[in-house]
């Protein structure tokens, strides 16, 4: 009887690991593009979440939206917003209020059945282009991937 129940908390055990780590594999994938809204320093931001690894849309996942600057940080800071699904799958739209223009890092908070943070540095100017990566010397652009 107790090798039956060792037997069985071990299987349930291993179950529980299988899982966790299946689910540790996933991480998230973003595609951001953001554009003034017409308000100084407001930009309407789309962002598009899909498995990195199957290309599949994110779906049913919580994502919050929040920004720094790397060449000032603690200095500037922008609280997260909640961003809202949008009709395409995986389709998150947020609206950001920065405190200057220059490169911003957005930081992506993926919740829910996938929990993962995803870091796209930007641009913020009269347009919105992709930043220096943030191991690049100055002056250098990341490459889109």
């Amino acid at each position: 009887m107790q090798t039956s129940l060792a037997i069985l908390a071990a299987l349930a055990a291993a179950a529980c690991f299988t899982v966790h780590a299946d689910a540790a594999d996933v991480r998230a994938k973003a595609e951001v593009a953001c554009r003034p809204t017409g308000v100084s320093l407001q930009y309407d931001c789309t962002i598009k979440l899909s498995n990195a690894r199957t290309g599949q849309p994110l779906t049913g996942v919580t994502l919050m939206v929040g920004a720094e600057m790397p060449s000032m940080p603690m200095a500037h800071n922008v609280r997260p917003v909640k961003a809202e699904p949008e009709a395409q799958p995986g389709t998150y739209q947020a609206r950001l209020e920065l405190e200057m223009t220059g490169v911003w890092a957005l930081r992506l908070d993926v919740s829910g059945p996938l929990r993962d943070r995803v870091v796209v540095v930007m641009r913020f100017d009269d347009h919105v282009a992709p930043g220096p990566a943030p191991d690049a010397p100055a002056g250098h652009m990341r490459k889109s991937k």
